[in-house]
């Protein structure tokens, strides 16, 4: 896994796990929904990385 693109995951997972916070501490269901989907996305780019990994070996 790159460094950039390990970082850029990382980003997504905390920044979709702040956003999902402020949801729930506002009651605003969209913001959390839209956290989540931050978070998501973060998981999808750390696998896809790992993957790619594993097949370099």
């Amino acid at each position: 896994m790159t460094a950039d693109e390990k970082a850029k995951a990382k980003t997504e997972q905390a920044k979709g796990a702040a956003k999902e916070a402020a949801g729930r501490a506002v009651g605003n269901e969209r913001l959390t929904a839209s956290g989540r989907a931050d978070q998501m996305k973060g998981d999808a780019r750390q696998a896809k990385e790992k993957t790619k990994d594993i097949g370099k070996h």
